[in-house]
């Protein structure tokens, strides 16, 4: 039996580990969970990754907020992104990883390894 919450879109804040219990619950109820590698997540996640990729193939540069794009070519995008996070959301928890946790780790790593420079102006 499918939970009331599945079909709930909307919300102001969605954590790592809501959409993880809900994907978990997602393929346990349609007995997809036996298929959930992480190999053929992976290749899911990589072939997500392509069908994004395509979107912006021809475009050029674009503009931050996608100004010029139309309301479809924004909900494919949206579309596309979501798949992307869903299953890099999935490969974590089967992996056992906390994916949320490793990503603030490398955020404190990356600022070790490129620290701020001051830029002073040299037009004293």
């Amino acid at each position: 039996m499918e939970t009331s919450h599945e079909f709930s879109t909307k919300t102001s804040d969605v954590s790592l580990q809501e959409l993880k219990d809900r994907l978990a619950e997602f393929a346990k109820v349609r007995g997809w969970d036996q298929y959930h590698s992480p190999r053929n997540l992976l290749l899911a996640l990589v072939g997500e990754v392509g069908e994004l990729s395509e979107i912006f193939q021809w475009k050029g540069e674009v503009a931050r907020g996608l100004p010029n794009w139309s309301p479809d070519d924004k909900e494919r995008l949206e579309e596309e992104l979501s798949d992307v996070l869903l299953y890099l959301v999935q490969l974590a928890d089967v992996c056992g990883l906390d994916l949320g946790q490793a990503a603030l780790s490398k955020i404190v790593k990356n600022a070790k390894k490129y620290p701020v420079v001051n830029q002073t102006s040299s037009y004293n």
